[in-house]
């Protein structure tokens, strides 16, 4: 299936749906980073002979881990089907395939900025971003 190309227009568009799950995605991943240190505290005794491990804390927290994982892997998805391109799950960084004067570019958002206001080339990525317009 070829890639969706969008003019700047139909971006911003998009990013009525895409900014609440990247803010999710952003979130998700927080918490997972917490939960996953949690679990590391927790497994800590493992490595010298197992004991004091609380073996239904470390059950209920790996389940809250995949729970949590499946659903910022949903939002990834979602975000995907609409053919934008999610690069960081910690920034809730979000390319969308398009056309320049010079050929492909990426028009590049992150959670926390208002709208669409940078584009980069594919192989630039985010320290290459220029503000818009396109060159």
């Amino acid at each position: 299936m070829p890639r969706r190309v969008f003019t700047l227009e139909e971006a911003e568009e998009a990013l009525e749906t895409v900014r609440p799950l990247a803010e999710e995605i952003v979130e998700l991943r927080r918490e997972l980073v917490a939960l996953d240190e949690r679990r590391a505290r927790l497994l800590a005794p493992v490595p010298g002979n197992g004991g004091g491990i609380d073996a239904a804390a470390a059950v209920s927290l790996n389940t809250r881990i995949d729970e949590q994982a499946r659903r910022m892997s949903s939002c990834v998805s979602r975000i995907h089907e609409l053919g934008a391109l999610v690069k960081d799950l910690d920034s809730g960084l979000v390319d969308f395939p398009a056309r320049g004067r010079r050929g492909d570019v990426l028009l590049c958002w992150k959670v926390g900025e208002d709208g669409i206001g940078w584009w980069h080339g594919p192989d630039e990525g985010f320290a290459g971003r220029r503000p818009l317009p396109l060159d």
